[in-house]
This record gives C-alpha cells, sequence and structure tokens, in this order.
C-alpha cells in the first residue's frame, strides 16, 4: 500500500501590535481598512490591511496574518485577524482624541487636554468632566457637548461591532443610535426587521442577514410577516395604495424564498391583527395598511361632500367681477378661464388643469384678486418649497409647502392642523396638485374648515405622485368634481419653443429638433454614445451655456436624469460633474459618506422630510461649511443655515444632477436633459414632457435621437391599485 502524505503543515501566521499613525481607508460599508501603523522597534510605519468596525488613529490595533509584497504599495500585512482597542499611551490618546471622533475635540484641544491630564484624560472625560473646564477655551458648554459626544461615541462603537459581526453595512450606526438611543441593540436583537422599517438605507435584505445571524429561522412566522409588510411597504413607494392578495403573497414569495404556506398563515394573523386589511372595493378585493384605508375613504366622504355643498362665499357677480379683473391685471381673459372663474365662486371645489403657458398663473391672479377685493382669506400652499416659492413669486402673497400650512411638529409625531384644529381660510389653493399622495391629501383635508373651498391647480399630464395615489387623475376621472382644462397657449407663451416642444410631445409628436437659424429656448443636440453625451454635458455647463447666457454654472443649470443607475444615471454624472466645477482643494476640508464625497460650494438636495431641521425632500442647498472637528456639515437652503452631523448626510445627495421624479414641482433657469437609450426602461411621454416643463429659459436634450422618439411614442399607463376612483363614484361615500 502506497503510504498517502500527510498535508504540510500550514504556514504560521504572523503577529503584531501597535499604534494606528494614520487610516489610509476606511469602508464603512464592508469595514475593509488600511492602516499605517506605528510598531515598537521599527522606525518606518508598517501597513495592515483587514477588516475592522471602525479605525481612529491613535487606538491600539493587535493583528494576525501573512506578510506579503502588493506590486503597488509594497510589503504589507494581510490580516486574518484584526482588533482596536482604545489607546492607553500619552501618544494615542492624543491622536486618538485629536482626530475628530468625539466632536468638540480637535488637535489643539487634545493636546491641551493630554498635556493637563496625561493617561487619564480618558476616564476624565467619563467620569469627572466637569474638571475638562479647567483648560483654557473649555467652559461649560463646550464641556456638556465633549461628555455628550464622548457618550453616543461609545455606544455607536458598540452599535458598530455589533453590526459589523453580524455581516452588514456599519454605515447606518449613527442613524440607528438616534432613533433607538441607547437599546439600540437590545431592539436589533429582539425585531432586527424593525431596521428595514425605521431606518432610512437599511433594506428589508440587510435586514434578513442580521435575523439570519441571530438564528431567526427561514420559514418562520415573524420573517414571513416582516416579508408581507415590508413588500407592501414597497409598493405603497411605487405608487400603490394596496395590493392584491395573490400578488402580495407572490411578491412576498419572491422576497423570502420560502414556500407559500408559512406567509399564508402569516398573512391571516396579520389580517386577525388587522395589521392588514382586506377590502372588496370596485369588483377587486385589496390588501390594505390600515393608514392608507382610513385615507382613502376619509379622503373620498370629504370630496363627495364638498360636491354636494353650496358655495360660502359673499356675494359675487360673476360676470361684473370677471370684467374687473381684466381691467385689473390689464389682460384678457380667455373663455375657458372665464368659465374657471364662475365654477370657483359657485361650487365648493373646483380643478384647474393644462400644460405651460395656457395661463394657469394669470387665472389664480385673476381668482385671487377677485377674492381679496370680497375680503375672502385665501391660502396658498403646495407639496415642495421650490413650488410653493414659485407661487409666492407668482402671485405676490404668501405661500407654504402643505407641511408648514399643517404645522408638523416632530415631537408630536404628526399635524397639529386637523380636523379639530382646522386652517383659518375661507379659500385654500394648492399648486402642483399632480404631486399629491394620499396621505398628505388627507392630512390636507382634513384641515379644510367646513366653510372653505378647496381649488386644485396642476398639469394632470406630468408624472404622478412619487407616493401612493393617483389624487388629481383619479378626481379628473370620477367625474363628479368641476373641472376647467385650459388649452389656449398665450401669444407670449406661443414663441417659446420650451412650451411649444412640450405640447407637442403631449399629443405624441416629435418637436423639432434641427438646429434653429435664429437663437431659441430649446436645443437638441444629437450625440450617439454615453462617452459623448457625459463629455457633452460638461462642455455646456462649463463652457458654451455661460458664454451665450450669463449664468452661474452650479446654481442656475440643472441636469434632469431619467433615472439615477446607469453611465448617464444622476449618480454618475453628479460625480462627473462635481470634479468638473467644483473640484477638490488641498486646503479645503472634504467629508466623505454615504457614498459621496461633500466638499465646501456643492449643490446638494435633501432627500426625505426632516421635520426636526423643517427642511423637505426635494428643497436644493449649496455647502457652506465642513467642521471636521465637530464632525458638522452646514448647508444653506435660500436665505437659512442648517447643520448636519456627518452621520446625518445619508439625507442628502449631490445636486448637480437629479432624477426628472425630484425635480417635480420645481422650475429651474436652465435644464440639460441626457437622453439614451440605456434608461429604456423609464424612458416614456409623460417623463419627457415633465422634464422639458422644468425649464424656464432654456432646455437642452442632449443624447440619442431613437431616445427622444421612443419617449414620445411611450406612453403607457401603468397601473397603480388603489380603490379610491370606485369610491369617488359611489354615492355610498356621500355624506
Amino acid at each position: 500500500m502506497v503510504p498517502v502524505p500527510s498535508p504540510p503543515n500550514p504556514q504560521p501566521e504572523d503577529a503584531l501590535a501597535g499604534l494606528i499613525e494614520r487610516v489610509t481607508f476606511h469602508s464603512e460599508e464592508t469595514g475593509f481598512a488600511v492602516l499605517r501603523v506605528k510598531v515598537k522597534n521599527r522606525r518606518e510605519l508598517v501597513t495592515v490591511v483587514g477588516s475592522l468596525a471602525s479605525a481612529s488613529p491613535g487606538e491600539w490595533i493587535t493583528a494576525q496574518g501573512h506578510w506579503v509584497r502588493d506590486s503597488t504599495h509594497g510589503l504589507q500585512l494581510s490580516a486574518t485577524f484584526l482588533e482596536s482597542t482604545p489607546p492607553t499611551s500619552r501618544e494615542g490618546i492624543e491622536k486618538y482624541l485629536g482626530s475628530g471622533m468625539v466632536k468638540g475635540i480637535g488637535p489643539i484641544y487634545a493636546k491641551k487636554m493630554v498635556e493637563r491630564f496625561g493617561e487619564n484624560v480618558l476616564a476624565i472625560i467619563e467620569k469627572s468632566s466637569a474638571e475638562l473646564e479647567s483648560i483654557d477655551g473649555i467652559g461649560p458648554e463646550r464641556r456638556r457637548r465633549i461628555k455628550a459626544a464622548w457618550k453616543e461615541q461609545q455606544s455607536i462603537r458598540a452599535i458598530i461591532i455589533f453590526l459589523h459581526s453580524n455581516g452588514v453595512s456599519t454605515s447606518r450606526a449613527v442613524r440607528i443610535f438616534k432613533t433607538y438611543g441607547d437599546d439600540s441593540i437590545e431592539i436589533v436583537r429582539s425585531n432586527p426587521y424593525s431596521l428595514a422599517r425605521d431606518i432610512p438605507g437599511i433594506g428589508f435584505k440587510s435586514a434578513d442577514l442580521i435575523a439570519s445571524k441571530l438564528g431567526i429561522p427561514q420559514d418562520s412566522l415573524i420573517r414571513s410577516s416582516a416579508g408581507l409588510s415590508h413588500t407592501l411597504w414597497e409598493a405603497t413607494r411605487s405608487g400603490h395604495c394596496a395590493l392584491p392578495e395573490d400578488l402580495l403573497v407572490n411578491k412576498t414569495h419572491q422576497l423570502l424564498g420560502v414556500d407559500h404556506l408559512p406567509i399564508r398563515e402569516a398573512l391571516s394573523r396579520l389580517l386577525v391583527d388587522r395589521q392588514l386589511i382586506r377590502e372588496p372595493v370596485g369588483g377587486k378585493t385589496l390588501l390594505y395598511l390600515p393608514s392608507l384605508l382610513a385615507a382613502e375613504v376619509t379622503v373620498a366622504k370629504r370630496i363627495r361632500l364638498l360636491t354636494q355643498l353650496k358655495p360660502s362665499l359673499p356675494p359675487i357677480d360673476a360676470p361684473k367681477a370677471i370684467a374687473w379683473a381684466e381691467t385689473q391685471t390689464g389682460q384678457a381673459l380667455a373663455t375657458s378661464q372665464k368659465e374657471a372663474i364662475n365654477i370657483a365662486i359657485h361650487h365648493r371645489i373646483l380643478i384647474i388643469t393644462g400644460g405651460p403657458g395656457v395661463g394657469k398663473t394669470t387665472l389664480i391672479n385673476s381668482l385671487l384678486g377677485i377674492f381679496r377685493a370680497k375680503k375672502v382669506h385665501c391660502l396658498l400652499c403646495a407639496p415642495t418649497g421650490r413650488a410653493a416659492k414659485r407661487l409666492a413669486e407668482a402671485t405676490g402673497g404668501e405661500a407654504k409647502t402643505i407641511h408648514r400650512l399643517l404645522d408638523y411638529q416632530p415631537s408630536r409625531g404628526g399635524f397639529t392642523r386637523n380636523e379639530n384644529r382646522p386652517l383659518v381660510c375661507d379659500i385654500l389653493v394648492v399648486d402642483e396638485a399632480s404631486m399629491l399622495d394620499l396621505p398628505l391629501f388627507h392630512h390636507l383635508l382634513q384641515a379644510l374648515p367646513e366653510n372653505a373651498h378647496l381649488i386644485l391647480v396642476g398639469d394632470v399630464d406630468q408624472l404622478p405622485s412619487v407616493g401612493p395615489g393617483r389624487i388629481l387623475a383619479n378626481l379628473i376621472e370620477s367625474g363628479v368634481v368641476p373641472i376647467v382644462r385650459l388649452t389656449e397657449i398665450f401669444r407670449q407663451a406661443a414663441t417659446s419653443r420650451i412650451v411649444l416642444s412640450a405640447h407637442q410631445i403631449n399629443q405624441g409628436i416629435l418637436p423639432e429638433i434641427t438646429a434653429p437659424a435664429e437663437p431659441t429656448d430649446f436645443y437638441f443636440i444629437e450625440r450617439e454614445s454615453p462617452e459623448l453625451i457625459a463629455s457633452t454635458l460638461v462642455d455646456l455647463i462649463r463652457k458654451r451655456i455661460p458664454t451665450k447666457w450669463p449664468c452661474d454654472p452650479i446654481g442656475d443649470i440643472q441636469v434632469l436624469c431619467p433615472m439615477n443607475r446607469g453611465s448617464l444615471g444622476a449618480r454618475e454624472v453628479n460625480k462627473t460633474l462635481q470634479n468638473a466645477l467644483n473640484p477638490t482643494r488641498a486646503d479645503e476640508p472634504e467629508v466623505e459618506r454615504f457614498g459621496w464625497s461633500f466638499r465646501l460650494r456643492d449643490k446638494v438636495i435633501q432627500t426625505q422630510n426632516n421635520y426636526d431641521k423643517e427642511v423637505f425632500n426635494g428643497e436644493i442647498g449649496r455647502v457652506t461649511a465642513i467642521k471636521p472637528e465637530d464632525q458638522e456639515v452646514t448647508i444653506q437652503f435660500d436665505q437659512r443655515e442648517v447643520v448636519y452631523e456627518f452621520g446625518e448626510l445619508d439625507e442628502v445627495s449631490l445636486a448637480y444632477a437629479m432624477t426628472i421624479h425630484k425635480a417635480q414641482g420645481s422650475e429651474f433657469p436652465v435644464v440639460i436633459i441626457p437622453l439614451a437609450m440605456q434608461h429604456f426602461l423609464l424612458l416614456q411621454r409623460n417623463l419627457i414632457y415633465t422634464a422639458i416643463t422644468r425649464g424656464r429659459k432654456l432646455v437642452i436634450v442632449a443624447g440619442q435621437k431613437k431616445a427622444l422618439e421612443f419617449s414620445v411614442k411611450n406612453n403607457p399607463t401603468a397601473e397603480r391599485f388603489s380603490g379610491l376612483l370606485d369610491r369617488l363614484r359611489d354615492p355610498e361615500y356621500s355624506a
């Protein structure tokens, strides 16, 4: 018998311990780190690469691994085991505190603190922080900030290590801590699926991975219940108010990869507990989240009630009022505009819809002039800050976002204006009504006074709301609400190729794309390859447009992309334009968080409502300050400066480019639209129509002709599951 050779002895691992001198690279997503380490008895720093939950200069690390020689970076220890601990030496503590990991302490204060307290400084911060006031420059306020930041940092570090040990991204640790506080780890252990529900940026798959690591079985009821709820919540983010039962179960099955049996069992329990509600409506049966079902029913009842109530305005002679308005504005009103004024006087609710250049603003100003002359109190609002600002500029009156109008209070978790404390007005005007989703419209109707009139103004042909429902379209389709469609393009607007092109696209007609002989406000620049389209964007913004039209390349020019992903998606275009328009400067601070690098002067956009800061989804600002020592970034929105901690920067992204969906309700002096077939999943008529109507002075489409042609021809009606249309038509919902 031939003896089987024994396997060779594995190569023993090398061990190393030392002080982190510099963190060359650390990924918050994966934990991968490249560290420069000071090791005893070595003159030169040692490079260590490995996985570490968090890393700060001054920390002490122990590592085990193998030495490798990288072709670019030379000799380094590739660690299979890597662990860091707080520093104990004076040198390490000074680097640790001076690295910016504790807000309020930079290199200068770190040096002073170590000189004063030596190796005991960390214990002083934790247990006897009042002694810090003996240091010049540290008063009670700074001392309290340091103490709070130290405590928060220790808690966050524990969360980071916990999440990292369970194989998930650690970049959301600050957000988790701010949401759950000191109970973070306990809450995550007991129900990791709460992360997907409560923490922006943490999806179901990440939460599911934690659950798996914590031993929750694949076919458990808690997992199936979480999967059903998540699937329905995701559906609302795609515009649905509910889902048919079979579709919900099948989508959850695809998400979880388990048999239908545990999903059906979990669904039965959710229905018994009223966490989901089964509701027959319009010949179909839908499954709702309770809040959306209640909102849908209330909206239908309130709208039908408004259509039945008599007007509550003081006596107004419509023909005389119309003639007076024409005299006041110096503009003759079209027949449809006169009809709208007559309906607004004699009905409690009115919808005004139409495309660009058809006189919506003229009509609103005429109506407001008539009402104000009769001492009728009007309130103006819009879904977004930019839309509210445009409405205020157009009417000369105050206009607010709906959230500000309804006085949202974060501490109470809701709007203070409601049926118990309604708005004070005789007429409520809502602009950009195509952006209204079901929950927001529900809250608005609840706060509408009993005797008030409601006027909704919007372009129903634009993209529907990002949130659940098709409110404006459903109201129009129902046939129960008085509607005026403005179609006549006024003379001044008729000279604009932006307006004419938008109307042509809305009719399914390809606009004129040959280069005009005379300067105009709409151009198509044909480019075939994505690389050429991208380079053309940079050339247009840096040189060609500012040369011919005086403008700020960052502030006045807005790139609108059909989607986020791809080489011509908003994400990649943002990075390209940031480097072209606002490159890194060696003498200025810069912060990298959540996949973005933020620099002074960057244009950024808020991507979710933040009621504490009173900054709302879609608001655009500029970075005015970056303070590494305090771990804060200051962003100016209009005339107001708002401070973000580094861990809150997942709420904002660069805004040199944004998706067309994000631009709803906004208007920009110059709009550039990169268009290519790589976007074909989203290329449709209402998308390109919405994009073009965002431009005020100049619109340029740069890209493939076939992509523009495809967009104009493609006019699908995407179904949004909802029962609102059926309820609006159902007499049973009459009061």
